[in-house]
């Protein structure tokens, strides 16, 4: 007898629908079929020590599970529990009132029958909705990501027969329901930390802004404890709220990763990802013999900090040189190749000097001649030249520290950057997939950032004298827009470029040594 239902196979982000079959013919032997990974394979063992302990059999005749298609690789535990329903219903153990190809099933089993919870349940029941299939059954702890998906019956299950009671037809089980518009709005903006923590640091604050109302790149030059890492960590408080759509995409990537926790629902807080510098390439960017999201893509639409820039590997910092500019990852095997979305805003830090105290107002480097031009190396140029805002920060003097002043909050500075994000938003609304002014290709750089002849001028003897790049000289007019926008005026004038120009601290002579 030969029985079916549905399961799904994740690949980047998205989910393919796969069938499983199970035949149960004369002979000896329990074959799997459909190009499955080890541990697909040991499922035989898994199922049926579960089949035992709630009075089953695995049946002693030949048993043929077939996952098709055949030439997509199967990876993973989660078809447990769809191959041991399956083998059920073709060895005739169990008689279903409901229909198994209904419904799409996963779950992995423990060895005494109950289910533990499974990586990329969002983007499975996207999936089964779009195929139009009546339910998903699926373990109890993936229930609240699976209910972000509406019109779709959510069947929670603890345990193997709790999901055969539930095809006899001798349990009814309440489809799991969650407001997701509600949950998600009552989440949203909800930071532990907010800029008017930080005394003093103005100068680090506005440039924090502008690189918020455009999505710019930015590199943080200065000593330790300084506040670097903390002015970093506040950054995605005054970011643009996230929309519905890119809350989806966002849980998507985490949900596919399995960061996402049993209480799991929609993503309401722009990501914020701060990776050790001891990170590999493929852990950075992502990768691996089955391809998962790297942290560049966990930061999708929000912010990847690496502190100690020049600590990280120089491969894993040259990887990222492409995700940079096209803002997703694409990664390549001999049979197919899978996409992740790499849309993020790149925070770096690092100290001028091994010592960390080069320049410094007060403290003396003690850093050996050329010590610290080969520091500065291990950053190439052209990943600086994908950075918009070079920023030096000082140490905060212990008036600052001390003084009552109140500093203003992330709420305000936010309602400033989502006045220029919504000047930007009318400005590509003809150009889709550009949403902010750090996207702008060059061709439209030059269409849309026009200068007076005498910010040209300015912008000749800025670029002659600190000898920029082509690339540098886009970041500059691209910031400089972004400044016009947050003053609310349509030109870019002298002072705007001025600003712009003095945020390529890197580019200067004075910090060769």
């Amino acid at each position: 007898m030969l029985a079916k239902t549905f399961g799904a196979a994740v690949y980047g982000v998205n989910a393919s629908l796969i069938t499983i079959e199970v035949v149960v013919a004369q002979g000896l032997h329990f074959h799997l079929v459909g190009l499955p990974d080890s541990a697909v394979k040991e499922s035989e063992q898994r199922v049926e020590a579960s089949l035992k302990f709630f009075g089953y059999r695995m049946p002693r005749q030949k048993v043929v599970v077939n996952l098709a298609p055949a030439d997509i690789r199967k990876e993973g535990s989660a078809y447990d529990l769809p191959i041991a329903l399956c083998v059920l219903q073709a060895s005739e153990q169990i008689t279903t009132q409901r229909n198994l190809d209904d419904y799409v099933i996963m779950g992995e089993l423990a060895l005494d029958g109950t289910l533990r919870p499974i990586k990329g349940v969002l983007p499975i029941a996207i999936e089964a909705r779009k195929r139009g299939y009546k339910g998903f059954i699926l373990p109890t702890e993936n229930t609240q990501e699976a209910a972000i998906v509406n019109n779709l019956d959510v069947i929670g299950v603890s345990t193997m027969q709790e999901a055969v009671e539930f095809f006899d037809g001798k349990k009814d089980i309440e489809p799991v329901v969650s407001d997701t518009r509600d949950l998600f709005m009552s989440q949203l903006n909800s930071y532990e930390v907010d800029f008017s923590h930080v005394q003093g640091q103005e100068n680090i604050k506005r440039a924090m802004e502008i690189a918020a109302a455009g999505g710019h790149n930015v590199i943080m030059i200065g000593p330790p404890g300084a506040g670097k890492t903390m002015l970093a960590k506040r950054l995605p408080s005054i970011l643009p709220p996230l929309t519905l759509q890119e809350a989806l995409e966002t849980t998507k990537i985490h949900s596919v990763a399995g960061k996402l926790g049993s209480r799991a629902t929609l993503i309401a807080n722009r990501p914020y990802r701060s990776p050790h510098h001891t990170i590999s390439d493929a852990a950075l960017v992502g990768g691996g013999s089955f391809p998962q999201p790297g942290e560049i893509s966990l930061a999708h639409n929000g912010v990847l900090f690496l502190d100690e820039l020049p600590e990280f590997k120089r491969s894993a910092l040259e990887v990222m040189r492409q995700p940079l500019e096209d803002r997703k990852v694409s990664i390549s095997r001999a049979k197919w190749a899978v996409e992740f979305p790499a849309s993020f805003m790149l925070i770096a830090s690092m100290n001028p000097c091994p010592c960390g105290y080069y320049n410094h107002p007060e403290k003396e480097c003690v850093c050996g001649p050329g010590v610290v031009q080969k520091y500065l190396a291990k950053v190439s140029g052209p990943l600086l030249d994908r950075i918009d805002l070079h920023v030096e920060v000082t140490p905060v003097s212990f008036d600052q520290m001390t003084a009552n002043r109140p500093a203003e909050s992330s709420e305000v500075i936010r309602e400033r950057v989502m006045k220029a994000r919504a000047l930007q938003t009318d400005r590509f609304a003809e150009n889709p997939g550009i949403y902010s002014n750090a996207m702008m290709p060059s061709q439209m750089v030059k269409e849309i950032c026009v200068i007076s002849d005498a910010g040209r001028a300015l912008l000749r003897t800025a670029m002659e004298r600190l000898g920029l790049s082509a690339r540098a000289y886009d970041r500059i007019l691209k910031v400089s827009r972004t400044i016009a926008d947050l003053a609310g005026t349509d030109e870019i004038r002298i002072e705007h470029l001025a600003e712009a120009i003095q945020y390529r601290s890197l580019d200067r002579e004075n910090w060769a040594g």
